[in-house]
This record gives structure tokens, C-alpha cells and sequence, in this order.
């Protein structure tokens, strides 16, 4: 993390939050994985597509987004259907009050647009609703009619922060951005480069997994100008576990619960043993058997503001079975700020295992708390050859969100080649969430809340690519304001600002 940390963003696990232009409900805390539901979750449940039991099946599996399909009737209704034939009716050419007459198999009513919103508005602020406007058959004209009306209804909902738009038509997706300038967008042909989708305002390559098999450079390209990827529609396990160890945001299957299952952790503790850890079950300075205080105030190669104290226990205290790390808006020598760095340098040094930290984040911008690992020779190996695995970074102005990154010779911020991934998690301020990694000869897997969004692989080349055969150590700090943490200022009225520790545990085989 903060030896020498990327100055923009690596790319994002999730798709970022609107404002509403209206008051509306609280924002939404997307859960956290990558499965978006093709059609709601149909599949199980012998439900038909598209339906809102389908949709309400989605949500209740905590997906993170169900997928649906807009058309617009002869009497410009928009409704709810993959075809454009529904019943032998072409849709376009008839009126909604003619359509309706006959229910899906389940018994409902064709749906509305207003209709299927509301339903997935409903007790719902986890399953993005991720809506395919289909082009017309009519004309290109009347396609960019559909978005307007599309857009307008999603604002007359307040639904803005939970809606999505994708389409085959990029006509349609732009059309959309001069509508509405905040509005997500994901492409769906795949036949533009990331750097089109880019120059565009398009956040997303949503492209089937064929596409990216075909051209596997847009995959890190898509990465390092944070466009968003998504493949659909997958439903074999050996695509899924593919498109999970390529690090995609997203993937759109009709087998929402196998994602679900292959994507969650399988081994966990199984067959591991408790080799070190630190519940912090006393009161007073952290352990010294166990850490050490990195200090000084020299940037740490990122232009950090902070300086790092040694044993003060306004800056690290334990008591209460936590461990808290506090940064300070106090000045020592040249420094306006202080907080503290704990690593276990020289005391405890791991080499694969899992590793698993209870944490609860501080809240504002400027702040840049992070839980990290670095190779035990790092002074002699040098950075980054040596290595630098982050299991949980924070940045305040990124609200609810943390990253998971590994920085080698090869991939690391300077050749724009980092290997990481973003993910929307909810209340990172006010409960403890676990973050871990699995570390194996063969890889590196992210976890939050034993919910893996991350695999960095082993490709078997050289120390340029995986130089995490060597013993690496644990770092917890808080750094304030740096080219990363400091990108959109300091709110001082943060402080002092609290990062908590419930545990740390190392298991290994």
C-alpha cells in the first residue's frame, strides 16, 4: 500500500451510487459479490423470466443485480419482455390493454415498467436492478423515445440509485448519458474497445464471455480505465470460475445460486490450523511480543501528511478486546496529523495460509486506512519486486467501498498493470467485517465476509510475476491525506478518526 501506491483507481468491483435529484430512501448497500440474475432467478423456481416472483427471488438470494427487459407497446407502454413477441402479439404493434389479457404461466399480469420497479424497490436496498432497453423494431428514433420515458419513470420513482441501464443499442446508451449525466451505462454487442466505452462515458464492457476469450487484452485494459466487466450469460462452472480468477465485476447467469455457491469460500478454516493470533485481550499498549511501531513523518512515498508515532496511546490503545488505531489532527514537526503503524516485523512472518482481520473502518475523506502484508526482506528485495499484498484498502471520499490489490515487478501502479478490484460492501463504519485472504503457492483469494470477489493467480513465469514464495508480514495503520487517500482534500472535522481491531488470526496447514 503506502511504499508507492497507484495514483488512480484500480477498477471497480461495483458501480458507483447516484444522487437522486429527489429525497428518496437511504442509499443503497449492494451485496456484496458478483452475481447478477439473468431474467430474476427463474431457473429453480420454474417461474417465467422477467417476472417480478422471478425478480423478488433475486432479491431474496442477495444477488447483486437482476436483470430485465423494457419494451414499448403500440400505446407507448413500457413493459416487461425479452421477446418482442409475447402470445404471437407483436409488442410494438399492439396496445398494452390488448397484451395484458394474457397472464404468464405463473398467473401474473404482464408487468409494467412502473409496476416491476416498484416491486424491486420494495424492501430492497441490496440487488441492483439492472434494466436492458431493447431497440425498436421500428426505428432507432423510437428506441431513444423508450430511454427517454425509461429514464424519466426511474426518476419519477427515486430509483436512480438502484437502477442500472444496459442495451445492445449505443445509440440508446448515449442518449441516456445526455438524459442523465450520472446514469450508469454497460454495452452489450461487444464490438467497442474499453477505450471507446471510455471516450463515451460508457462504465461498462458487458459483453459476452466469448468476446473476451477472443480479445483477452481488453480484459486488463478494461482494468486500468476502470470500466466496469460483465459477461453474460453464463451458466457453465468452468466459464464462472474463469471469469472469477480474471478478476470481472460481474457475471450474468441464469444459475444465480451455482455462481453464488462457486464464488463463496470452500475451504475456510478446513483443515487448517491456528498458527498465530492476536485477540487483544488486555488493556493498555499493543503487544509488544507481537508488534512493533513503524514512525516518522517523511510521506512514506506516497506524500502522506501523517506522522506515525511510537507507543502513544492516543494513537494505538487496546481495551475492551479491540485495538484501536487513531489518527489525530495534531502537529508534530511539519506534520498537521498523527496516527500509528503497527507491523509484526521480525516477530511474526507468514508464508501462505489464510489470514483474517475483524476490523471496523473510520469514516471520512482524506482518511486512508489500510490492513496489509509486505515480504520480510522487503528492505533488500525492494519495491515492488519484493512484493505488497493488500488484503483491505479504504479511501473516505469512496464511500463504502474497499479495495484488494497486489502490486509485483510486473503489475504495479507504475506500469499502470496493478492487479486489484473494488467492492461496495454496507456499513463498513459501524459493524466489524472480516477481511481475509486465502494465500496458496497457486494463488492469492480476497475475501469479504468470507465472500471471495478476488483471485490473483500464479502464472508460473518468474519473481516479476509472484514473488510471494518468501514470508511476508502483517501491517495495520491509518494514513491521512497521499496521492491516493488525499486525492479530494481533508475534511478536518473528522477527527480524530478511529480504525478498530476485533482480531487477527493466521491459519496455515
Amino acid at each position: 500500500m503506502h511504499l508507492n501506491i497507484f495514483p488512480i483507481l484500480i477498477t471497480a468491483t461495483f458501480l458507483s451510487c447516484h444522487v437522486a435529484r429527489h429525497q428518496g430512501p437511504p442509499a443503497p448497500a449492494f451485496a456484496g459479490n458478483i452475481v447478477v440474475a439473468h431474467r430474476g432467478a427463474f431457473k429453480n423456481y420454474q417461474l417465467p423470466e422477467n417476472s417480478i416472483a422471478s425478480l423478488q427471488n433475486a432479491i431474496r438470494l442477495q444477488c447483486t443485480g437482476s436483470e430485465f427487459d423494457v419494451r414499448m407497446t403500440a400505446d407507448d407502454s413500457l413493459i416487461i419482455n425479452h421477446d418482442p413477441v409475447f402470445f404471437g402479439l407483436e409488442i410494438e404493434k399492439e396496445s398494452y390493454a390488448t397484451l395484458a389479457k394474457y397472464p404468464l404461466s405463473n398467473g401474473e399480469k404482464l408487468p409494467t415498467l412502473r409496476e416491476y420497479l416498484r416491486a424491486g424497490l420494495h424492501n430492497n436496498r441490496n440487488t441492483r436492478l439492472v434494466c436492458e432497453i431493447k431497440p425498436s423494431e421500428i426505428s432507432p428514433e423510437r428506441g431513444k423515445q423508450i430511454a427517454a420515458k425509461v429514464v424519466s419513470i426511474v426518476d419519477q420513482l427515486n430509483a436512480r440509485p438502484m437502477v442500472e441501464y444496459i442495451s445492445f443499442d449505443y445509440g440508446i446508451l448515449r442518449h441516456i448519458l445526455q438524459l442523465d449525466k450520472q446514469a450508469t451505462t454497460h454495452y452489450l454487442a461487444g464490438d467497442k474497445t474499453p477505450l471507446q466505452l471510455k471516450a463515451d462515458g460508457v462504465r461498462g464492457a458487458d459483453y459476452h464471455i466469448s468476446v473476451f476469450k477472443k480479445n483477452p487484452g481488453w480484459i486488463d485494459l478494461a482494468k486500468q480505465h476502470n470500466i466496469f466487466l460483465n459477461a453474460w450469460t453464463v451458466n457453465n462452472p468452468g466459464d464462472m470460475d474463469w471469469l472469477v480468477e480474471k478478476g470481472f465485476d460481474f457475471i450474468t447467469t441464469n444459475e444465480p445460486e451455482l455462481l453464488l455457491q462457486r464464488t463463496q469460500t470452500t475451504n475456510k478454516t478446513t483443515g487448517l490450523k491456528l498458527v498465530w493470533a492476536e485477540e487483544f485481550n488486555y488493556t493498555g499498549l499493543p503487544d509488544t511480543s507481537k508488534w512493533s511501531f513503524e514512525t516518522g513523518g517523511h510521506g512514506w512515498g506516497n506524500n502522506e501528511l501523517q506522522y506515525y508515532t511510537a507507543a502513544d496511546s492516543s494513537n494505538a490503545w487496546v481495551q475492551n478486546g479491540v485495538l484501536t488505531i487513531t489518527a489525530r489532527n495534531k502537529t508534530v514537526g511539519k506534520n498537521e496529523f498523527t496516527s500509528a503503524k503497527l507491523v509484526t516485523r521480525g516477530k511474526a512472518e507468514f508464508k501462505y495460509g489464510r489470514i483474517e482481520i475483524s476490523a471496523k473502518l473510520p469514516p471520512g475523506r482524506g482518511l486512508w486506512p489500510a490492513i496489509w502484508m509486505l515480504r520480510h526482506d522487503i528492505s533488500t528485495a525492494g519495491w515492488p519486486a519484493g512484493g505488497e499484498i493488500d488484503i483491505m484498502e479504504h479511501v473516505g471520499y469512496e464511500k463504502d467501498t474497499v479495495l484488494g490489490t497486489v502490486h509485483t515487478e510486473a503489475y504495479n501502479h507504475v506500469k499502470n498493470t496493478q492487479r486489484g478490484k473494488k467492492i461496495f460492501i454496507g456499513s463498513p463504519y459501524d459493524k466489524f467485517h472480516l477481511y481475509a485472504i486465502e494465500w496458496t503457492k497457486d494463488h492469492i483469494d480476497f475475501f469479504v465476509d468470507d465472500q471471495r470477489y478476488l483471485r490473483f493467480s500464479n502464472e508460473n513465469k518468474t519473481n516479476a510475476e509472484w514473488p510471494f514464495h518468501q514470508p511476508f508480514y502483517l501491517i495495520l495503520n491509518i494514513a491521512v491525506g497521499g496521492n491516493l487517500g488525499g486525492q479530494k482534500g481533508i475534511d478536518k472535522n473528522i477527527f480524530p478518526a478511529a480504525m478498530e481491531v476485533d482480531y487477527v488470526r493466521v491459519y496455515q496447514k
